[in-house]
């Protein structure tokens, strides 16, 4: 019998409401609706146990209208359910009424949403080199594949930084073992990365003639002036070619051909793909929830998903990846100095202004104009960008509508193998600081007890945590380790948009692109409290494994253990940050535990380290005038015993059981 979707809907309606949700099955409030979803169901079914529905977007235009007259519980029945576009929410799919929406997962089973492809029917091509290859669909294209569960490397090679030389233009091949790279295929898919000391910059070929490499604009420009960057990296760094099936060199490498529709994989000895998940992801986000500034989306919770399998192409186009740092990039076309590779290498006047145009990385499960959001027990992983953004900037949201996230809870969940950061929240355009509206304003953001854990794996330059212009961030109790940069951050903007500027930035040129704001920023109150960690500054010795940016009136970062940070900074405060109250946190093992980053032009001013326990390391703090930041009663340690109350911080510091998990 054909049904009209009108009396498909009338009939799941009234089924799922005989389906009274089962007592403890939901988090709170009056049992409510439950409408069953299964890989294997069927959408003319009524969404029950026994007759589960088989897609998400069936179930989400039931619970729209199951809403106004009680609680609804979406429960996904373990398996994988593929999306050919992302979930998306907005404010029809909020809870009303006093009714909340959960999505979450069936007792003891474990649903994963994937924007992925399997990957199948692979034949060895190359024997001698053991490379197999795979039918992909033709113009599909991605940077991340996952290999049995895990992100899998592109095919790479790592060259001296003195086997080229950096044009206005490109490179200059040096080194004849480099002169092959003219005869590859397919030269404009070929990428050249540079890893420096906070930035980690990538930008596409354009063509390769003879022993010039002619790059992709205007990534290339955009790579080559401000700080840190590709051509006068503060420190050098590893430098890597990458995208081409000739840099197949290494075990668990793979390489895509889109317009040929071919994966190449090469195995290790022994090792064959076909019997192996491959995973080609395919969709840039997989949840995008957005309401208006007037109308947000409020009043749903996710609980208990996996989140899988996602890409960023960007990097790969002409845009590239000019990052600055953490997670942020140039994007447009800038008049530039004829003599930029020399004169524009520690920032220049043209160079500010890019700052208030800088993008953010968009995240795989996006969320702004949001309010009462929560995430709890969820698993973001093989994600091939940030896995969670909360209120970033417009560009960052599929939705075009950025900012203005309040009452967004993220707790016990876990975050790993990802390409970019676990989370981030804010923006770092002047409306995340100075909001046109005062709905845009982030606030009151919640992020505790969250493993956050080997992520940032492709822009090594993002922490593992980053809260930028936020109201009231509370970071708690989280572990946060295995990172190339730094663990917790927050704050941007170096003081320049604090309340009567900074003179640095006068002196930089930046008040010739926008005011000198005479209010503070939105930015305060944070807590960083109770978080473990470790693991960090694994590639990029810049920054700390605790950093603040910027004032931060009322911030307190107490009682966290911070270890194994490759003696890098433990606790950094950044140019311009005041007002921060530092104390009762551990700090093993590091080189410098306490630093201020402070001039005689920047507000680095009335900060307090108080209490702190340090074993080694330099104490780098600017006390007395201007800066007036306090050192008061932190112990250096010289016995290798921690006193009971810094043996107690590093007991109780990271993750608190979960009351809600099952055993």
């Amino acid at each position: 019998m054909r049904h009209t979707a009108r009396a498909v809907l009338t009939a799941l309606a009234v089924s799922a409401a005989a389906v009274a949700v089962a007592p403890g099955a939901q988090a709170a409030g009056p049992p409510g609706f439950t409408i069953v979803v299964a890989p294997n169901g069927n959408d003319h079914n009524p969404g029950s146990a026994g007759r589960p529905l088989a897609s998400l977007q069936k179930a989400q235009k039931l619970a729209r209208d199951l809403v106004g007259r009680a609680n609804v519980t979406v429960e996904l029945a373990g398996g994988t359910y593929r999306l050919t576009a992302p979930l998306t929410f907005t404010a029809e799919d909020s809870g009303r009424n006093g009714h909340t929406i959960t999505w979450q997962a069936r007792p003891g089973q474990a649903p994963v949403l994937s924007g992925g492809q399997a990957v199948t029917g692979w034949k060895l091509h190359d024997p001698a080199a053991n490379i197999y290859v795979a039918d992909t669909p033709k113009g599909v294209d991605t940077r991340q594949l996952a290999v049995d569960g895990a992100l899998a490397p592109r095919a790479a090679i790592t060259i001296a930084r003195s086997d080229v030389a950096v044009t206005t233009t490109g490179l200059s091949i040096v080194n004849p073992a480099l002169d092959y790279l003219a005869t590859l295929p397919d030269q404009n898919r070929i990428e050249v990365e540079s890893q420096n000391s906070f930035t980690d910059r990538y930008a596409p070929v354009q063509h390769i003639s003879g022993t010039t490499i002619t790059m992709q604009q205007p990534a290339w420009n955009n790579n080559n002036w401000g700080y840190d960057t590709l051509a006068h990296p503060f420190a050098g760094g590893t430098l890597q070619l990458e995208n081409s099936y000739s840099f197949l060199k290494t075990a668990g490498q793979w390489y895509l051909d889109p317009q040929a529709g071919k994966l190449y994989y090469k195995a290790a000895p022994g090792q064959t793909p076909a019997h192996s998940d491959v995973e080609l992801p395919r969709l840039s986000s997989l949840v995008r929830l957005s309401g208006t500034q007037a109308q947000p989306i409020h009043d749903l919770t996710f609980r208990g998903l996996s989140f899988e399998h996602t890409t960023w192409l960007q990097p790969g186009t002409a845009v590239g990846y000019a990052d600055q740092q953490s997670g942020t990039f140039i994007t447009g076309t800038y008049p530039q100095p004829a003599d930029v590779l020399t004169s524009c290498q520690l920032g220049c006047p043209q160079f500010e202004a890019t700052r208030n145009g800088w993008n953010q990385v968009p995240a795989a499960v996006q969320v702004s104009a949001a309010r009462n959001i929560s995430f709890v027990g969820n698993t973001f992983a093989h994600l091939g960008q940030v896995a969670l953004g909360i209120g970033n900037d417009a560009n960052a949201h599929a939705s075009g509508i950025g900012l203005g996230a309040s009452g967004i809870t993220v707790q016990h969940n876990t975050f790993t193998d990802d390409s970019g950061s676990g989370i981030v929240v804010g923006g770092v355009q002047p409306d995340a600081h100075h909001p046109r509206n005062p709905a845009m304003t982030n606030k009151d953001i919640t992020i505790t007890d969250n493993l956050v854990t080997d992520v940032a794996r492709d822009y090594k330059d993002m922490a593992g945590i980053l809260s930028t212009y936020v109201t009231h961030a509370v970071i708690e109790h989280n572990e946060v380790s295995d990172l190339a940069y730094d663990g917790i951050d927050v704050g941007w903007g170096w003081g320049a948009n604090d309340r009567g500027g900074s003179q640095d930035y006068r002196n930089r040129g930046l008040y010739d692109y926008q005011p000198v704001y005479t209010t503070p920023t939105t930015l305060k109150d944070t807590v960083v409290r109770g978080n473990l960690v470790h693991g960090t500054k694994k590639v990029f010795h810049d920054g700390g494994s605790i950093y603040n940016l910027s004032a931060d009136p009322g911030a307190m970062i107490d009682d966290n253990y911070i270890y194994d940070n490759h003696s890098t900074v433990g606790l950094y405060l950044d140019e311009g940050s005041r007002y921060v109250s530092l104390s009762h946190n551990v700090i093993q093992d590091a080189g410098v535990w306490a630093f201020t980053n402070a001039s005689s032009t920047n507000n680095t001013n009335d900060n307090t380290f108080t209490g702190n326990w340090y074993n080694t390391g330099a104490t780098q703090v600017a006390t007395g005038s201007p800066h007036n930041n306090v050192l008061d009663g932190n112990v250096h340690l010289t016995d290798g015993t921690w006193p009971p109350a810094a043996q107690a911080v590093m007991e109780n510091a990271g993750i608190r059981p979960n009351p809600g998990a099952s055993s």
